[in-house]
């Protein structure tokens, strides 16, 4: 808190309730409304993925209550990083940062290349291959990538904008999400004419369908299965947590940012859901529109509407510029952060004398996603990137508990009801879900955080400002 009100090396606090609440739903309305909602729906629950939205909204609202609570008390940039290192100490709040870069920087770096991929289609002229693929890519003609530059050119965007100034970033921010949620909007108003009470019937998927007879493939173990599947359309609200530091009253702010922007996305998310698998049969979408679902259920079953298929277009790349902006933003906060304490070398703490923002992290981290979207196809990344998001809950969840046990006394504006309930549920739900990734996907996650206790041992131990107070 101390290091917070230094004056010479303090965030620029511009940010209210509504811009919180933006960056929230910037970041979680991204691709996973339109390719999630219809994956779900053919792979497991069939028209109740309307239900499935809800039940992994629930999952979520137990991480979101911990992390809103830690915000409260603790308003500092830095996000699950910050809190395991207030509550678990600092070489599991290391552990956790580290794990934060498989959410964010990841993150930002593969939704540029979908960004990169949809913009391609979008634009009616294809942009050559090699300029908008990795050197690992090859097309059907044989010819070979050499660059994403695209998805260079979005990053290198969005980071200059960052480095301007975290309000401008934030205004931006607030036009991309209106413009997408506008359209969802338009969607679900004139699709809910068009809903054929006949593709909600039956509402789950019959036990013996050809292909669901896994338990988690139909009736109630469907709902589940979708869950499962739809929870990662939800990933981003944490990331309002790290800009605490440049809210203007944090402590009432943060808990109205991070709920607020989880239980309007969950409401959009359920209308949506239903009103797509009324327009089209689930059934549809295990073969037609995965990717593609909306666009497929206006032009087959919407006639007369095909403009607003062009219209969700420009929703889902908007959609994606703004996950990629807070992602960028929550990243460079967490190294700001852990440069604070030491763990990082200061380059990632120096502050912009005019703009307020860490501009030097944002060059860094953007020579750092910029690499990574621009030569590696986004298929690398994977599941990672649910994986450190799962990690930080499951952290976030357990340092509430033991902040009641060894702190019950400390002033709390925000309280997370029915503990220790509530964190142990956070816990078996963001656990189970990592214990359902993929084995390479685990495999290579913990490599990483291998490497990520060498660089600890190796200089965030020898240059903590906790450990050698002197060097602070």
């Amino acid at each position: 808190m101390s290091q917070a009100g230094d004056s010479k090396n303090e965030l620029k606090r511009t940010l209210g309730a509504g811009n919180l609440i933006a960056l929230g739903v910037g970041a979680i309305i991204g691709a996973g409304l339109f390719v999630r909602t219809a994956w779900a729906a053919s792979e497991a629950a069939g028209p109740a993925v309307t239900v499935s939205f809800i039940v992994a909204a629930i999952g979520c609202a137990f991480a979101g209550l911990c992390y809103a609570e830690f915000a409260s008390i603790i308003p500092i940039a830095g996000s699950a990083y910050t809190y395991a290192y207030a509550t678990l100490g600092e070489f599991l709040a290391w552990i956790i940062g580290w794990a934060l870069i498989l959410e964010y920087a990841l993150a930002a770096a593969t939704v540029s290349i979908a960004w990169s991929e949809y913009l391609n289609h979008l634009i009616g002229f294809s942009i050559p291959f090699q300029w908008c693929h990795s050197p690992f890519e090859v097309s059907e003609l044989g010819v070979s990538g050499i660059m994403n530059v695209p998805a260079l050119a979005i990053l290198a965007i969005l980071t200059l904008l960052l480095i301007k100034g975290t309000q401008e970033s934030a205004v931006v921010n607030a036009i991309i999400v209106a413009v997408k949620v506008t359209i969802v909007l338009v969607f679900i108003i004139i699709g809910w004419q068009f809903i054929d009470p006949a593709n909600h019937t039956p509402f789950l998927i019959p036990e013996g369908t050809p292909g669901h007879e896994a338990f988690r493939k139909h009736g109630v173990g469907g709902i589940l299965g979708g869950a499962a599947i739809v929870f990662f359309a939800f990933i981003g609200f944490d990331a309002v947590s790290t800009a605490a530091q440049e809210a203007k009253n944090p402590k009432r702010d943060m808990p109205i940012g991070i709920l607020g922007s989880l239980i309007f996305c969950t409401f959009l998310y359920v209308l949506f859901s239903y009103v797509l698998t009324g327009v089209a049969p689930w059934q549809d979408f295990a073969t037609a529109g995965k990717e593609a679902s909306v666009a497929y259920a206006i032009s087959t079953y919407m006639p007369g509407y095909g403009w607003l298929s062009n219209l969700i277009s420009v929703a889902i790349l908007a959609g994606f510029s703004s996950v990629i902006l807070v992602m960028l933003m929550g990243q460079s906060r967490v190294f700001y952060t852990m440069s604070n304490d030491g763990l990082v070398p200061k380059v990632f703490s120096d502050i912009h004398p005019k703009y307020r923002t860490p501009y030097k992290s944002n060059v860094i981290l953007f020579i750092f996603v910029g690499a990574f979207a621009s030569f590696m196809p986004g298929t690398v990344a994977g599941d990672l990137t649910s994986f450190g998001t799962l990690f930080a809950f499951v952290l976030v969840c357990a340092g509430i508990w033991v902040m009641r046990v060894k702190q019950p006394d400390i002033v709390r504006p925000f309280t997370t009801p029915f503990v220790p309930l509530v964190p142990i549920l956070g816990m078996l739900v963001c656990s189970s879900l990592i214990a359902s990734l993929d084995p390479n996907t685990l495999m290579f996650a913990f490599a990483w955080l291998l490497l990520g206790l060498l660089i600890y041992f190796a200089y965030g131990k020898k240059n903590s400002f906790l450990r050698n107070p002197r060097k602070n």
